[in-house]
């Protein structure tokens, strides 16, 4: 007796199963019922199925019944009053004696205009390697942030051990001199400190200005200013965030030119008050500190360039910008101004 003839599938049909079976992605196509009509070479290489022994079997009924799972059956229900929208999904195909396989699969009804006769479109894609290659990353992104909050704890450890011999040596120096240097350095070196603090504090690609510049003014009036009733300092900025790399380069100038102002601005005074402004109108942006001491020295001859002088010159070419000086009183102030270049203009 001949075996019963299977029925002849329609050109469209036969169209899609053709081009299921050559496709290079790990494709099912299954009927309404969720048999399976064609399955791609490719998804038989993947998982180890006979193509030509599968053809008519429910996808549950796949290997060994790994493939009769809840969430798959859910998808494909849902993908099959659908409508004819992607649904996609989740699941784990699970061996015996193999690790579990994380599959995402994505499914599609198709009508072809006969909506008794529905086709539901399958392409699955083996997602565990690319899932535990994201772990594994999210595991050095962790252990890359201890390391570094350790690093930072260590630095923060080592400033303060700096200060402090700073501190001792200038108590022990033999002359004023000398021990006006090593208080200098001591004040350079708690500057420094507090930055790195407040950098660390923000934890963020970008820092609030305002926040950032107010404290670190009271890190150094802390450290440097005696009577906090009579001397003030002063922050003057509306809410602007710039890069991390360069609030660096701006908290070293305002700590600069703060200290500088401190140690010479109010010679025999107690009292004063100390600006720091930041302002970004459309063309770039300024960052002064002025203050209303004394003002800058008048004398003949060249003015003496200090150390503070030109740390806050190389940092202002760092920002790209230029540093202007005002004496004219009362006071002082100093002014970093940075100018959006041209459209066109070429960049230094």
């Amino acid at each position: 007796m001949l075996d019963e003839a299977r029925p002849v599938p329609s050109p469209i049909d036969a169209l899609a199963q053709a081009l299921v079976v050559s496709s290079d992605a790990p494709i099912l196509l299954l009927d309404g019922h969720f048999r399976i009509v064609a399955a791609s070479e490719s998804f038989a290489e993947a998982f180890r199925i006979d193509v030509e022994n599968v053809v008519g079997l429910s996808a549950f009924a796949l290997g060994e019944g790994e493939w009769n799972a809840p969430s798959l059956r859910d998808l494909l229900t849902a993908a099959l009053s659908g409508g004819g929208a992607v649904e996609a999904g989740e699941m784990d195909l699970v061996r015996a004696g193999e690790d579990a396989r994380r599959l995402v699969i994505r499914a599609r009804r198709l009508d072809y205009g006969d909506p008794s006769n529905p086709l539901l479109l399958l392409t699955i894609f083996d997602v565990t390697d690319a899932r535990l290659a994201d772990r594994v990353k999210d595991d050095l992104v962790r252990e890359k942030a201890v390391l570094f909050d350790e690093l930072q704890h260590r630095i923060a450890n080592s400033l303060q051990i700096i200060a402090s011999i700073l501190m001792q040596s200038a108590r022990k120096a033999p002359s004023a001199e000398i021990r006006a240097h090593v208080a200098d350095a001591h004040s350079r070196v708690m500057s420094v400190a507090a930055l790195q603090r407040q950098l660390v504090e923000s934890g963020a690609g970008e820092v609030e200005l305002k926040a950032y510049f107010r404290a670190l003014c009271d890190g150094i009036a802390a450290s440097m200013v005696s009577n906090p009733e009579k001397l003030t300092l002063s922050v003057v900025s509306d809410e602007h965030w710039v890069p991390a790399e360069v609030s660096v380069s701006m908290g070293l100038i305002v700590t600069e030119l703060v200290i500088n102002a401190l140690k010479h601005a109010f010679p025999g005074r107690e009292g004063g008050h100390i600006w720091v402004e930041y302002s970004a109108p459309e063309d770039g942006w300024l960052l002064s500190v002025a203050d209303d001491g004394v003002g800058m020295p008048i004398g003949p001859g060249p003015a003496r360039v200090g150390l503070g002088s030109s740390i806050i010159q190389a940092l202002a070419k760092q920002l790209r910008a230029e540093v202007v000086m005002d004496g004219s009183g009362p006071g002082a102030r100093v002014a970093i101004v940075h100018l959006q270049q041209p459209r066109g203009a070429s960049k230094p």
